[in-house]
């Protein structure tokens, strides 16, 4: 293996940052992936309070920015640096940040913009690293909306020739803050969205039931005991970003607390029948991209995948359809973007695309982040003549 890399993350729903270490290296036409662990922190409470005060619809001030940027910038290398020690043995070669979204700018379908916090500096001096960060906007900038960049590893390891060969017609779920999917369409083409939200809007609705006092709807409990609102599902059901054609993709600057409140229209819906609503609106969603791309085997990551009343609501919708763990991958479903990230750094410092052009939209791939050095000099790789067509995942 040539390099031992660290992927980390922070998702929409900011509860805390995950870390995943990897070997990788090329083989022709293959990447060999050799998983080397994970490694999880909880966000501090008063980080994650401020990041929920300065995130849409709130409006914030540039001080406050620059105070976020910093702090996460620091608690990013602090994860880091644990998961170097404690995972890769202190012998990683190179940390990619994916850091923390605040802004994703979308006009209709088109994105002009994104913004991901987490000084890289302050990653790159804790860890002594090399550090790549800024991953999406090169893809921006290519008429791309730079998501889902799941649809890389998807397209590598999900999405394999040898499936559709066989008559399988798979996608690949992911279930976080928003739900996206990847598939391929009729004639070959990887294609990928954002399909709404998942975890976005019931970690909102809990949140704001109980004062903070709980974060999420843990197991599915509360949704499992609730009864669908019909009215409130109806008016859910008719936001204009569902008839959007892909790609296409969006964020918390839609899908946040008051987007529920405006829907309830001074209804009062009890909190366990909010979160039945929620969650029946998901698995609604879900099953509805699987019907428009005939999809017959669903690989599911996120946390969503804890969510048992989410995940049974989701089979009993579309039972002609088989759902796999992306855990029969290789790879764990807590850790898959942790994962992701690390592949599509180790992709840049060998000068390779991290993009599906067709899945995000762009005109043509990019070679995506920007390289902040670590202790010494940067020292790239030898750039890579092709682009790999298949991943795998070693023991």
């Amino acid at each position: 293996m040539d390099l031992t890399v660290i992927g980390i993350l922070s998702g929409t729903s900011y509860d805390a940052v995950d870390a995943a270490v990897a070997d990788f290296a090329l083989d022709g036409t293959d990447v060999v992936c050799r998983p080397r662990g994970t490694y999880s922190a909880d966000m501090p409470d008063d980080l994650r309070a401020r990041l929920a005060a300065a995130l849409p619809p709130h409006s914030t001030t540039l001080s406050e920015v620059c105070r976020l940027d910093t702090e996460l910038g620091k608690f990013f290398g602090t994860v880091a640096a644990r998961a170097n020690d404690e995972v890769a043995g202190g012998g990683a070669h190179l940390v990619v940040s994916h850091g923390q979204t605040v802004y994703h700018w979308v006009d209709g379908d088109h994105a002009l913009g994104t913004l991901q916090l987490g000084a890289a500096a302050w990653i790159a001096e804790a860890t002594g690293l090399t550090t790549v960060t800024d991953l999406r906007t090169r893809d921006i900038t290519r008429g791309g909306h730079a998501a889902p960049l799941a649809s890389t590893l998807d397209e590598l390891l999900v999405l394999s020739e040898d499936s559709e060969a066989s008559g399988v017609r798979r996608g690949s779920l992911n279930l976080g803050g928003i739900a996206n999917i990847t598939v391929r369409d009729r004639d070959g083409r990887v294609i990928a969205y954002d399909i709404g939200p998942a975890n976005a809007l019931m970690d909102s609705a809990v949140v704001d039931a109980t004062g903070g006092t709980e974060r999420m709807d843990k197991g599915g409990a509360r949704a499992a005991r609730g009864t669908v609102d019909p009215k409130l599902l109806d008016r859910l059901l008719a936001e204009p970003y569902y008839r959007l054609a892909p790609p296409k993709s969006t964020g918390k600057e839609l899908f946040h607390a008051d987007y529920v409140r405006d829907a309830l229209d001074g209804r009062t819906v009890a909190t366990d029948d909010l979160l039945a609503t929620l969650t029946e609106l998901t698995a609604q969603l879900v099953v509805e991209a699987c019907r428009d791309h005939d999809v017959t085997e669903l690989v599911v990551a996120g946390g969503g995948v804890r969510n048992p009343t989410l995940m049974r609501r989701i089979a009993d919708l579309a039972p002609a359809t088989r759902i796999r763990p992306i855990d029969d991958f290789g790879l764990p479903a807590q850790g898959k973007e942790a994962y992701l990230f690390a592949l599509l750094g180790y992709l840049s410092v060998h000068g390779l695309e991290g993009t599906v052009p067709s899945a995000t939209g762009a005109r043509r791939g990019a070679i995506l982040g920007s390289l902040t050095p670590g202790a010494q000099p940067i020292e790239l790789p030898r750039p890579a003549a092709v682009r790999p067509r298949h991943m795998r995942v070693i023991a």
